[in-house]
């Protein structure tokens, strides 16, 4: 069975979460493959409702193996808070499984984030200040700490001592702030890699092998396409690669075992941070959304941005992630809507474009142009069919289907797991 990925097709936020538990019946394991916890799914089961930021949606389906991948960055004290938490509500981690090759949020991270966004001033990224830049800034500059670094306690020390010589003279003398011991990190850190070593496998050769096998492994994102830092809305973006692509490099499977890409949107637009934003609504419509949809951020509590559906980001995240299968979600939120606009394309100065502009100068520009859909009044949260959908609500699936240029396969009416329509099927 290949392998498949889930992705966000927006600016995160899409319910991802929903969709990977909507799965998790049907597939061995669910891996995230990149960010760390500055993002956050929302479950809910029954009346249960699951909050995660780091560990895998699957987590909470007994019959997967969640995988935490080695594109993922990872602040200790974090997942174990996750794990204790969890494990209070009768959910098990004991099948978790961690990458050795996953980066650690250390502290000096943490630190160097929050005050070099403060001092970025009105150009801040809108960063959720956890240390994720930073931290992927020093795998990529290969001074990064591993997983597996936590069990070599010779090593442990060496990297960090790298790593604070330079750190520790940004915070003191250019930030102003209180250097980092480095002994004391060793010792909670070290305590922390006693913990994890039960958890922790080569996590390219365990999937492989389940691959091989004719498992199925789905491979979930974080954040969304439009947040990617080579693909999104730079600067604006996030440190990692949340595209389809990304999920080779940050769990360790090959290209040609991807057999399908699941793109979640929202039925409307939201976005967190700072950035561009052409269908934002920041009048009574915007505050509709967000009340309406509860548009608050899992992780930071957040109030998101709030726009129309945007069919050009759609059309470009069906390009860069090859979209096989949409999964809308929230459609029920437009219910008692006369009108629903639909972004079809951007006005730049006096000229229309139908795909993203090219310059991070004319994004910045883009006026929505929109099309005017009929909306629906009825209550759709009980539909357990599509046809059971009003005939408007039907007309605007199919609208969006066709705009982002790849087949809806199933919606989502509310949050709970019974409330997903599904028109073809997603594995």
């Amino acid at each position: 069975m290949p392998a498949i990925v889930l992705i966000g097709a927006q600016w995160g936020d899409e319910g991802k979460g929903k969709a990977t538990d909507l799965l998790g019946d049907q597939v061995q394991y669910v891996v995230r493959y990149q960010g760390g916890n500055n993002a956050g799914h929302t479950v809910v089961i029954g009346e249960e409702k699951y909050a995660l930021h780091v560990l895998p949606s699957g987590v909470l389906s007994p019959s997967v193996v969640p995988v935490i991948g080695n594109g993922v960055v990872i602040d200790p004290k974090v997942l174990f808070e996750e794990i204790d938490a969890l494990e209070a509500r009768g959910v098990s981690c004991e099948r978790l499984l961690v990458s050795a090759n996953a980066h650690l949020i250390m502290p000096y991270h943490r630190a160097l984030d929050k005050v070099s966004e403060r001092f970025l001033g009105n150009a801040k990224i809108g960063t959720t200040g956890r240390g994720i830049g930073p931290t992927y800034g020093d795998k990529i500059a290969r001074v990064g700490i591993r997983v597996q670094d936590l069990f070599d306690p010779g090593i442990l020390n060496q990297k960090l001592e790298l790593a604070l010589r330079d750190k520790n003279q940004l915070l003191t003398k250019v930030y102003n702030r209180r250097g980092v011991d480095a002994k004391q990190v060793a010792d909670e850190y070290l305590a922390y890699g006693d913990r994890l070593r039960p958890y922790v496998a080569d996590v390219g050769l365990v999937l492989g092998k389940a691959l091989d096998n004719g498992e199925t492994v789905l491979l979930e994102g974080a954040q969304g396409s439009l947040l990617d830092i080579d693909h999104g809305t730079y600067p604006f973006v996030t440190s990692s690669n949340p595209t389809a692509g990304g999920a080779c490099v940050g769990a360790g499977v090959g290209p040609t075992r991807i057999g399908k890409v699941i793109g979640i949107v929202k039925a409307y637009t939201t976005r967190v941070g700072s950035g561009p934003f052409p269908t934002e609504l920041k009048d009574e419509w915007g505050e509709y959304l967000r009340k309406t949809g509860g548009e608050y951020g899992v992780t930071t509590g957040r109030a998101r941005r709030c726009g129309w559906f945007d069919a050009v980001i759609a059309r470009y995240a069906t390009r860069v992630n090859g979209v096989t299968d949409f999964f809308v979600t929230k459609l029920d939120v437009l219910s008692s809507l006369d009108k629903v606009p639909v972004c079809v394309a951007y006005e730049i100065d006096g000229k229309r474009y139908d795909e993203i502009p090219m310059t991070q100068t004319d994004f910045h520009h883009a006026k929505p142009v929109y099309e005017y859909l009929d909306g629906w009044w009825e209550d759709i949260t009980q539909a357990r069919s599509f046809a059971e959908l009003p005939k408007a609500a039907q007309n605007y699936v199919k609208a969006i289907e066709e705009m982002s240029g790849a087949p809806v396969s199933a919606v989502g009416v509310g949050p709970r797991r019974d409330q997903t329509l599904q028109l073809r099927p997603l594995l």
